[in-house]
């Protein structure tokens, strides 16, 4: 799953633009040589209705064709940035853009049907590839080969209300590390009543399923073993998983009567003062505040409970196999200008999104290491506009926690535990073993089916 903040769900998986001239396809691998040109097509462009983000990326890359009069770059836009349900499609189609979006979980699988450009020998023209976190940059690394860059990284942590932790007699500086303590803040803040919920979890449309794969991974468990083949999750990590949420909310009444909620029936609990925690990205965040009626004082970030490990995810853009080596260095210059200018570019200009009242100083994303990483910091503790206070127990818990991408397979994955968790929720009487069991066969059949 991706997280839900527009930066990460920014747009794309267009159909070929009007502006693509006389191109038959989106990824010609027509570099315009004629005119002395490169020419390369990308995606991701923010939507007509995303006004002031639109004008950002237009205006980025504009002044990127102005200062590179030899590179010219056609936009292409939608929502969202990547349809499941069309992208293999225009990727066998011939279709995909010359520079075109994936989530992380993409990766290896454009590798596997032979539609990524391998970027390795092109990597020198990318100057800012040796600055991103390596942990990222494996993402797109298959067999020793580097077939993608990164964009954005986020991971998962535990959202709070701080004011509703203070009223339940709970120290807001000191959030839940464990999940024996998220249950036992999880009841007191049920007990403060008037359909107050203690902690609110997710388990419909595969989103339970995402959930209880970052749960899992908080406990040191997997969903798949680490070659991708076998599954994993009749396990006692996994029952505890289970144990926990069915205690919550059956024998404790912390999680509230309602139940196979969505990321949005979350946020808006949340956001209306009436949810004490949640699991989430950072992104959330600005949500919460402008779309269902939060505040950023009252709203703070922790680390997984647990200890072990957190889910991560994010964004980047691969190469179409059929782009010419012109192609490849242009979008590597262009992603450089967009994207991987520390304190710069459209999602680093950190001074422009505060003059226009987009959050800045969330811990998240936090793309790069060394100097770069310390120079990024800066730009944005200089311009920070949100409570920075609220997410340091969020940073410092993240140095000691396991980063664990998605599963392969992971829509169908989170399909079947899908079921798996709002059996428990919906059920008393759920049998958790034989749940668990009969999901660890079903995955396992997702995985032989490749």
């Amino acid at each position: 799953m991706s997280s839900t903040g527009f930066r990460r769900a920014l747009v794309a998986t267009a159909v070929c633009s009007s502006l693509a001239l006389s191109a038959s396809a989106c990824g010609s691998g027509d570099d315009d040589a004629g005119s002395g040109k490169t020419r390369i097509t990308v995606n991701c462009e923010p939507p007509k209705s995303a006004k002031v983000d639109r004008s950002f990326f237009d205006q980025d890359t504009a002044d990127f064709v102005k200062k590179n009069p030899d590179i010219d770059v056609v936009m292409h836009d939608a929502f969202p940035c990547q349809d499941p349900k069309t992208f293999d499609a225009k990727l066998a189609g011939g279709q995909m853009e010359d520079v075109f979006y994936t989530y992380f979980t993409d990766a290896k699988h454009v590798v596997n049907i032979n539609q990524a450009a391998d970027l390795t020998p092109y990597l020198k023209d990318l100057k800012s590839y040796d600055t991103i976190q390596k942990q990222l940059r494996d993402i797109y690394t298959v067999d020793g080969k580097v077939y993608g860059i990164p964009r954005t990284g986020y991971s998962m942590g535990l959202i709070y209300n701080r004011a509703l932790f203070q009223k339940a007699g709970l120290d807001p500086d000191k959030p839940p590390t464990t999940w024996e303590e998220v249950r036992a803040d999880a009841k007191k803040i049920a007990a403060l009543g008037n359909g107050t919920v203690g902690y609110a979890d997710y388990s419909a449309q595969n989103q339970g399923g995402w959930h209880f794969t970052a749960e899992l991974y908080s406990q040191g468990g997997d969903v798949v073993s680490a070659d991708g083949k076998t599954a994993t999750v009749d396990t006692p990590q996994g029952h505890a998983v289970l144990q926990n949420l069915h205690d919550m909310r059956w024998t404790d009444n912390s999680m509230g009567s309602k139940q196979l909620l969505i990321i949005n029936d979350v946020q808006q609990m949340m956001g209306s003062g009436k949810l004490g925690m949640y699991l989430s990205a950072p992104d959330n965040i600005p949500i919460l505040v402008k779309e269902k009626g939060g505040n950023y004082k009252d709203l703070a970030l922790a680390p997984m409970p647990g200890g072990q490990g957190t889910l991560i995810g994010g964004d980047g853009y691969m190469f179409n196999k059929k782009d010419t080596p012109a192609q490849i260095k242009a979008g590597l210059k262009w992603l450089d200008s967009m994207f991987l200018t520390p304190g710069d570019g459209f999602l680093g200009d950190y001074a422009r999104a505060k003059k226009n009242n987009a959050p800045v100083g969330l811990p998240e994303p936090r793309l790069f290491t060394g100097a770069a990483d310390a120079k990024d910091q800066e730009v944005k503790k200089a311009n920070a506009n949100v409570p920075v206070e609220n997410y340091q127990a969020f940073l410092d818990g993240n140095q000691t926690l396991q980063m664990k991408i998605e599963p392969p397979n992971a829509q169908q994955i989170y399909s079947v535990l899908d079921g798996t968790v709002s059996a428990v929720l919906t059920k008393k009487d759920a049998d958790i073993d034989q749940l668990l069991k009969d999901a660890n066969e079903k995955i396992a059949g997702i995985l032989a089916r490749g």
